[in-house]
């Protein structure tokens, strides 16, 4: 039960994560979130993000890290949380090695 609770709770996050950056972020950087990790209590939650282009990423990190508190009033707002977790942006390594083992089958094709 617990886990699917989870699971709700981080695709509730990653909705609502998503919303925030369409209406805050500039446009000449694409900003998405990728995939949400909540913590057993969950009063902590990471938000992973993919960037493009590659030379905004700290940029756009910097404006997610400034922005974290004012997203955090965005969730009580908007979201219905039993605890509302204090959030962490960070980069999504996993995605940018995604794309580069696509690229390299990709090339291996031709």
């Amino acid at each position: 039960m617990s886990a699917i609770r989870d699971e709700k709770a981080a695709s509730r996050l990653l909705e609502l994560a998503a919303r925030y950056i369409a209406l805050e972020a500039g446009r000449e950087t694409l900003i998405t979130p990728m995939r949400v990790d909540i913590s057993p209590d969950r009063k902590n939650a990471t938000i992973y993000v993919s960037i493009f282009p590659d030379t905004a990423r700290d940029h756009a990190l910097a404006f997610l890290k400034r922005h974290k508190d004012l997203f955090r009033d965005f969730l009580k707002k908007q979201g219905r949380f039993a605890v509302l977790p204090f959030i962490h942006f960070e980069f999504d390594y996993g995605e940018q090695n995604r794309q580069h083992l696509d690229e390299l089958s990709r090339k291996l094709e031709n």
